[in-house]
């Protein structure tokens, strides 16, 4: 549990949090609650999402269950200290789109007294660990992994396989193009020749 105590402006009296999982598992759901406990309480709060980010909204971070919580789209990480002046929590989804000076960023702002809570993928389409999340979950002091149901056993799912097609490692998608599956369904889909992947 995590609790809304007023962060104190002194060097290292901040601390990173991050919500992992794959597509579809409440992440940004999750981001969301905790911020805006951080409103209810009145502390200073600055959310950021990556400019790539616009399938829901081009400014607000926005669940699959359409929630949403105005953000600032910015196009690089080092941005995010430049707009975080006075602030006592930094909200970050997505941070797997983000360019891997997302963990020293948020050091800095944990070491400046800020609490930092990070959401996004902690694997990539093909299983592998995603952008600067590993590096994230590493240095957090807390870190949540949540999973969503995988649609081919019902089990719980980590794993978001892409049934669109297509070899760019990012690649914004919805239910369209994207799938949670357990590890035994996804360990079957991977063994599957590629074109009877796509199907």
């Amino acid at each position: 549990m995590f609790l809304e105590n007023k962060a104190e402006a002194k060097k290292g009296s901040g601390w990173i949090e991050v919500i992992c999982g794959s597509m579809f598992s409440g992440k940004t759901e999750e981001l969301i609650r905790r911020l805006r406990r951080a409103q209810i309480a009145r502390q200073k709060v600055e959310i950021f999402k990556p400019a790539i980010d616009t399938r829901y909204h081009h400014e607000d971070v926005v669940s699959h269950d359409e929630n949403s919580i105005r953000s600032t789209p910015v196009s690089s990480s080092s941005n995010i200290l430049l707009l975080s002046n006075e602030v006592e929590v930094v909200g970050i989804d997505e941070a797997q789109f983000f360019d891997d000076e997302l963990p020293n960023v948020c050091n800095q702002l944990a070491n400046s007294g800020i609490r930092v809570i990070v959401s996004g993928l902690d694997m990539d389409y093909l299983g592998k660990p995603f952008g600067p999340m590993p590096h994230l979950m590493a240095i957090a002091e807390y870190v949540t992994k949540v999973h969503a149901i995988c649609v081919e056993t019902g089990k719980l799912a980590q794993y978001s396989h892409r049934i669109s097609g297509g070899d760019d490692l990012v690649e914004l998608g919805e239910l369209g193009e994207y799938v949670p599956l357990s590890r035994e369904a996804f360990a079957r889909r991977m063994e599957k020749p590629p074109k009877e992947k796509e199907s």
